[in-house]
């Protein structure tokens, strides 16, 4: 069983900056593919970034925000940076076993609670 805890989420201006952290436990693939994605009302949940051997991005966040992990932590990280107020989700933590990276959410056997990104304009 794989147990992700995200955190770091809040309320931001436009132009600001929010470090997501996912803390995972338990039986952990934090080696494998790890991956975020977001929600926001009304409409389905959508591929954020991922990591793996490589990091992958949306288009729309590409340039903007960054997935890093630290292993010895059993931790993955997403920094973003120049909010806009269409970032406004909230903010999931998933993980798959093995390395594959898959950007449909429907691929990732565990997900963390979440955690709300609000971006005021």
């Amino acid at each position: 069983q794989v147990q992700l805890v995200e955190s770091g989420g809040g309320l931001v201006q436009a132009g600001g900056s929010l470090r997501l952290s996912c803390a995972a436990s338990g039986r952990t693939f934090i080696s494998g593919a790890m991956g975020w994605f977001r929600q926001a009302p009304g409409k389905e949940r959508e591929f954020v970034a991922a990591i793996s051997g490589r990091t992958y991005y949306a288009d729309s966040v590409k340039g903007r925000f960054t997935i890093s992990r630290d292993n010895a932590k059993n931790t993955v990280y997403l920094q973003m940076n120049n909010l806009k107020p269409e970032d406004t989700a909230v903010y999931y933590c998933a993980a798959r076993p093995g390395v594959v990276v898959r950007t449909t959410p429907a691929d990732y056997a565990y997900w963390g609670q979440g955690t709300q990104v609000t971006v005021s304009s």
